[in-house]
């Protein structure tokens, strides 16, 4: 089962106003015309990418990338990277703070999510997830051979996956301790050439003035309502991506151990650029 993180309560949101509004349905109604046709040209194209190309996907996650780049600039919220996402094959961990974490890291980078089994049934959510090779999985250690099995499979057709070791979200200011299970897909013994993981910070910063945890989505609140607020920001703030320097598996020499190293990279990151 999955753990919930509970943090001090961010402050009431004050009644979105008419103005705010306004810019919820402009904005609301222009994200969604743009994700869902994207994902509709996404499952077209897959009709022609999938007889030719099998498990590979040459084409459609380049899509995915640039939809999730649209979305920032609907949303009036600032994007940028620092370091490089790697190329060589391996997986992507990160800190956990919001929803918008999936259209940051995709528009980062072409990657696939590893995602707890259950969202597969979120409505809209599960159908994106889906729709763009999201991994779905129970975060067991008894299926810890299968998900290597797994893994293992998407690696061969090229794919960089991406998971969330901390198990939960944040406010976004903090890192919490790094599970070491999914780690050990990466020590399978067939896997040629050797994988890497690539730890990435994420950092939001609230609107100018505003609380800091602004785009922290945690404990008990409701996607719809954080959907909102963020729809009616009169300001927005930004996220930044801090690509940190890849670990080879061997060079960690347990999953434990690789964890840690990845842990204390994202935590680096976050202590670096937090206010």
């Amino acid at each position: 089962m999955s753990r919930t993180w509970n943090g001090t309560e961010p402050a009431p949101t004050p009644p979105i106003t008419l103005a705010g509004w306004v810019r919820v349905v402009l904005r609301g109604v222009t994200l969604g015309t743009v994700t869902f046709g994207g994902l509709a040209l996404l499952l077209t194209l897959r009709l022609i990418e999938r007889p030719l190309c099998g498990q590979s996907r040459p084409v459609t996650p380049w899509l995915t990338q640039g939809v999730c780049r649209v979305a920032f600039v609907i949303l009036g919220l600032g994007f940028s990277r620092q370091g490089r996402p790697m190329r060589q094959r391996g997986a992507v961990v990160a800190n956990h703070a919001s929803w918008l974490d999936i259209f940051a890291l995709n528009a980062g980078d072409r990657i696939y999510f590893v995602s707890k089994s259950e969202v597969r049934g979120w409505p809209g959510i599960g159908w994106l997830a889906r729709a763009t090779g999201t991994i779905f999985i129970n975060r067991a250690a008894r299926e810890a051979a299968d998900q290597r099995d797994l893994f293992s499979r998407r690696l061969a057709a090229g794919h960089r996956l991406l998971f969330f070791p901390e198990g939960t979200s944040t406010d976004g200011k903090r890192v919490l301790p790094f599970n070491s299970t999914l780690f050990a897909a990466f020590f399978k013994d067939d896997l040629n050439p050797e994988p890497a993981i690539q730890p990435v910070t994420l950092v939001y910063r609230g609107p100018r003035g505003g609380d800091p945890r602004f785009y922290g989505w945690w404990g008990e609140m409701e996607f719809g309502d954080h959907l909102l607020k963020v729809l009616a920001a009169p300001r927005q703030g930004d996220v930044t991506l801090v690509y940190h320097p890849p670990i080879a598996a061997s060079a960690a020499g347990d999953r434990k151990t690789l964890a840690r190293r990845a842990e204390a990279a994202v935590r680096a990151g976050l202590d670096r650029h937090i206010d």
